[in-house]
């Protein structure tokens, strides 16, 4: 399994919720087993994200996706997001 670590500012928190739970829809096409969302503790509006994927693949193909960058610009990600894989050692 990998995860992908996702951390990125947003606009305004609860906008980028309903964008990224309307998101959910496309998640299991993309492989994705699992997520998880977080606040930073002192920034409410910086965001980490992680997603659960059964390859580096299709961790890949879905950071890559045109369909999450459109989702993330229309959800109010401000700037470029921050990406990483992790496997568990």
């Amino acid at each position: 399994m990998i995860r992908m670590f996702v951390r990125h500012r947003v606009a305004d928190y609860k906008t980028w919720r309903v964008g990224y739970d309307a998101f959910g829809v496309h998640r299991p096409a993309f492989g994705v087993t699992g997520q998880a969302v977080y606040q930073d503790a002192a920034d409410p509006e910086m965001i980490t994200v992680t997603h659960d994927l059964p390859s580096l693949d299709a961790a890949k193909a879905l950071a890559a996706s045109d369909l999450l960058k459109q989702a993330m610009v229309g959800a109010g990600v401000v700037g470029a997001p921050e990406i990483w894989f992790t496997r568990e050692a």
